[in-house]
């Protein structure tokens, strides 16, 4: 049987605090659609306010998928989520809106994942067994003496995905990089149109500021308090939350407030430009098919740039 054309969709794309979601939500009204969550992090229930998941009434208004749905000690992955992103595909009738700013997730939709063998539970332990023993950055040096085409793609703070490259080149002998580069992508499942929010830098360093500020005083310190008292393990992925870490120090009497509110902006700030860097070289649709708003979503507005009878046609018609 011949592969099914891919879905027309809509992503609404760009850095933390550029406003995806609420310009995401103005655009499902106008389209009657259904937002999907394409953000890591969003995917977990227990830090709505850190994790600035949409509100109570955002959800209740429109249709909202993949928000909240696992819980704190759940991998959440790439391979879960483009599982997950499927099975909404099928079972929405109508447009559907991708929304996040995990670009590795949507690309999956686009470009596939490498099939790659189980490690096995043994390279799984050993592996998080160096990590717990010596840190992500020492163990980051081993994989690029061991992998240095894997490593290259790794931050050496990303505790989860080094990991992930130890236990893989441990129990398949082969390098992430190296099966990825052995596999031909499947075709895509998705059609995209891309509406991309890119702010220039001083105003979303102080958008970001701004949302920390509020997240405060919306209650992120007992998030962040009752997240830290389930004692997951070390590479856990929702420990890596913007401010967990920070306001983890905070509560461990490690650092004052005020300097944990300014590590975690420069924090979430450093994360924007890697964002805008992937875009960049990564785009999530091609240019003819990519509405670019060079600014911060703030007022409906900014919809001027979006001709919503056509964008109902593209997401209404068959390919």
């Amino acid at each position: 049987m011949p592969p099914l054309p891919p879905r027309r969709v809509l992503i609404v794309a760009g850095p933390t605090a550029s406003g995806k979601s609420a310009l995401a939500l103005a655009l499902a009204q106008r389209l009657g659609g259904t937002i999907v969550n394409a953000d890591a992090m969003q995917c977990y229930a227990n830090l709505r306010v850190l994790t600035a998941r949409p509100t109570p009434a955002d959800e209740a208004a429109i249709p909202h998928r993949l928000y909240g749905v696992t819980e704190a000690a759940f991998p959440v992955t790439a391979a879960w989520w483009r599982e997950a992103a499927l099975a909404q595909l099928a079972a929405i009738p109508g447009p559907v809106l991708f929304c996040g700013g995990s670009f590795l997730y949507l690309q999956t939709l686009r470009a596939g994942l490498a099939a790659i063998p189980d490690p096995g539970e043994a390279a799984r332990a050993q592996a998080r067994a160096l990590l717990a023993a010596i840190g992500p950055e020492a163990l980051h040096a081993r994989l690029a003496a061991l992998d240095p085409a894997t490593a290259a793609t790794i931050r050496p703070t990303d505790s989860q995905r080094i990991a992930r490259a130890h236990e893989v080149l441990l129990g398949t002998g082969r390098g992430l990089a190296a099966w990825h580069a052995s596999q031909t992508p499947p075709p895509p499942v998705i059609q995209p149109v891309v509406i991309q929010l890119m702010p220039e830098r001083a105003s979303l360093r102080a958008a970001i500021a701004a949302r920390f500020a509020a997240m405060l005083d919306a209650g992120a310190l007992d998030e962040a308090r009752a997240l830290l008292a389930l004692n997951l393990p070390r590479d856990a992925p929702l420990l890596r939350a913007h401010g967990v870490p920070e306001l983890g120090a905070f509560l461990r009497h490690e650092i004052t407030l005020t300097e944990a509110t300014r590590r975690a902006t420069l924090a979430i700030g450093q994360y924007t430009k890697r964002q805008a860097t992937w875009l960049r070289h990564r785009p999530l649709a091609d240019p003819a098919h990519t509405i670019m708003i060079p600014a911060r979503y703030t007022s409906d507005a900014q919809l001027s740039c979006v001709n919503i009878a056509d964008m109902t046609r593209f997401l209404s018609e068959a390919d």
